[in-house]
């Protein structure tokens, strides 16, 4: 069925390309697991941020000399999100580094990277530190994704590609499961400094990965090269005119992606606890509620990360990213625009609509799949870095345009719902895509 698929989609891919492979190896089973491990503990991390903003502001404000009144605490969380976005925008720096000395020697320091600035968050006496602290950690938290992804795509199997994408790529969202499993068991009880504890944990996956993960042979063929190369040729080849079109392009695509971070995840809390307290639910009833939908909206692009080999299969690439952006379009617009204004029967309604957030949110996951695909091995994790890290500079103005648009709304419905108009646009750029299914991934 697979080599039919492939010979279907390709009838002049190489023989090699279409052998279904043996049982994985060990160094793919293990550095799989290491990728997973830490986009998972990524993913938790990122997360933490978003459950403990209204009680962190709540205490740092006062002792910055700020008054911590609800318009205060919306604009600097949204100038600290900004400034974690930014930090993630910097997360391209990593890429020429994993091209040069290796996938997996730069996989452990983006995780030792982001573990400690997060861990060093829960000391913090002032809303500049943990700003600063933000900055740092999203640096480290960028750079994991296009090590780990670029590692399971050049380790695994060609028959298997397109399987562990999507597998890697469900770590990020239960992260995000179990960080708002932490926030529902430790920080509604213990507070919002022990979250940012558990967010140090990630260095404890050092050891593992240091003693049982080698680099991959794709990159291990092309080691003599890239090693005697200055570690910025890699973007000069990525904006080359061979590769200037479809790197630019990759990286508009991804900002649309970004823009459903407002719906999908990062105001979902918010929202919930609004429409909670809007219906009698307050206090600690009203952030378990937000802990709940936020594992749901997990729960869900999970699923969708599961199904988006097979979409990618049947659709192409292209056409799986059309897919999940149109759901992202539809329900964004009806979630927020809509759902979210039904006043005391809103709340069950918008946890429906959270389902079909979260399916749409694994559009992130066709980008482990489709980037390794469009590009050779020595600039490989230079353009997943770059692709996936630098239209965080476009999502932190993001931020700060959604930011005003609440306070000049006074609600947070019609300016997230808004957001929907960025999977319209990425839905006219998507047919200028390389398709590469049924392609072997470029030596």
């Amino acid at each position: 069925m697979l080599r039919a698929a492939a010979n279907d989609a390709n009838p002049t891919a190489p023989v090699h390309a279409l052998i279904v492979s043996p049982s994985l190896t060990r160094n793919q089973i293990r550095g799989f697991w290491a990728s997973w491990g830490g986009w998972t503990l990524d993913g938790m991390d990122s997360f933490v941020y978003a459950l403990v903003l209204v009680p962190s502001l709540r205490q740092l404000l006062p002792r910055s000399g700020i008054a911590a009144t609800k318009a205060n605490i919306g604009h600097y969380g949204g100038l600290l999100f900004a400034l974690f976005l930014i930090g993630w925008g910097l997360a391209f720096l990593w890429g020429p580094i994993g091209d040069k000395f290796g996938r997996v020697r730069t996989l452990m320091l983006t995780i030792v990277w982001y573990s400690a600035f997060t861990f060093l968050s829960a000391f913090v006496t002032s809303v500049w530190q943990l700003a600063i602290l933000r900055l740092l950690a999203g640096i480290g938290i960028g750079g994991e994704w296009a090590m780990g992804g670029t590692f399971v795509a050049e380790e695994w199997p060609e028959d298997r590609r397109r399987m562990g994408a999507g597998y890697m790529h469900t770590g990020y969202y239960v992260g995000i499961f179990l960080a708002a499993l932490a926030n529902y068991t430790i920080g509604s009880h213990y507070g919002w400094r022990w979250m940012f504890v558990v967010g140090g944990l990630p260095a404890l996956l050092l050891a593992w990965i240091r003693h049982g993960v080698v680099e991959p042979a794709a990159w291990k063929k092309k080691e003599g090269i890239v090693r005697s190369w200055a570690v910025w040729r890699p973007f000069a080849t990525l904006f080359s005119p061979a590769w200037r079109g479809r790197t630019i392009l990759n990286a508009l695509l991804m900002l649309a992606s970004i823009c459903g971070l407002w719906a999908g995840t990062v105001y979902v809390p918010a929202a919930i606890t609004s429409l909670a307290e809007a219906s009698g639910r307050v206090g600690r009833e009203a952030a378990q509620l937000a802990s709940w939908g936020v594992m749901l909206v997990s729960f869900a692009t999970i699923l969708g990360c599961l199904a988006m080999p097979r979409l990618a299969e049947r659709l192409g690439r292209r056409g799986a990213l059309a897919f999940f952006f149109t759901l992202m379009m539809v329900f964004i617009a009806l979630t927020f625009g809509k759902v979210f204004y039904l006043g005391p029967a809103a709340l069950p309604w918008f946890f429906v609509c959270l389902f079909f957030l979260g399916f749409g949110g694994a559009n992130f996951a066709v980008y482990t799949l489709w980037l390794p695909e469009q590009y050779p091995t020595e600039c490989r994790a230079s353009a997943f870095a770059f692709s996936t890290s630098f239209a965080r500079f476009g999502g932190a103005g993001i931020t700060f345009l959604v930011g005003n648009s609440v306070r000049h709304f006074g609600s947070l419905g019609t300016p997230v719902a808004m957001t929907a108009i960025a999977f319209a646009i990425g839905l006219i750029l998507i047919p200028f895509g390389v398709e590469t299914r049924g392609r072997p991934l470029p030596a």
